[in-house]
């Protein structure tokens, strides 16, 4: 199975009424089960097993577990852009702990101001603004994992 099939069922999964699918194709099987608001998605491969000797119980076989989160909260109505993560890292809304967030809800952007840091391998890389506008939600916490392509703020343009 490619993983274009696999996200297919996660955003099967997600977006539908069904909390559990389960597809086995030969020695693949993948199992997408929802809980609350996360999906999650379990991947199995089965080893080959050898038969030369008499075997007591087949090994354990390896497991991927990932999460993918459903939407939480509707996005508000409107005509707005979303700002994404360029990379993956670990997402900071101000220079240091003791500092000021970059930018607030409410706050009006204009392009090359800094918005947040994305710590990626040891190097914090400021993230900066292509748009004008005004930030109407940020959509991750402070010191929270993100993914290339995640959106981070809602922008109202100007």
């Amino acid at each position: 199975m490619e993983l274009k099939e696999i996200k297919e069922l996660i955003k099967l999964v997600s977006e539908s009424g069904v909390s559990e699918v389960e597809v086995e194709r030969g020695d693949f099987k993948i199992a997408i089960k929802k809980v609350d608001e996360k999906t999650t998605v379990v991947h199995h491969t089965q080893a080959p097993v050898v038969m030369h000797q008499p075997v007591a119980a087949p090994a354990p076989a390896p497991v991927v577990t990932e999460h993918v989160h459903a939407k939480s909260d509707a996005a508000p109505a409107g005509n707005f852009i979303t700002i994404k993560s360029p990379m993956i890292g670990t997402y900071y809304k101000s220079p240091s702990p003791d500092k000021a967030a970059f930018v607030q809800v409410g706050d009006e952007i204009k392009p090359g101001q800094v918005l947040c840091i994305v710590e990626a391998m040891k190097l914090f890389n400021e993230i900066e603004s292509e748009v004008s506008g005004r930030i109407v939600k940020i959509l991750v916490e402070n010191a929270s994992p993100i993914e290339y392509d995640q959106p981070l703020f809602l922008v109202e343009p100007k």
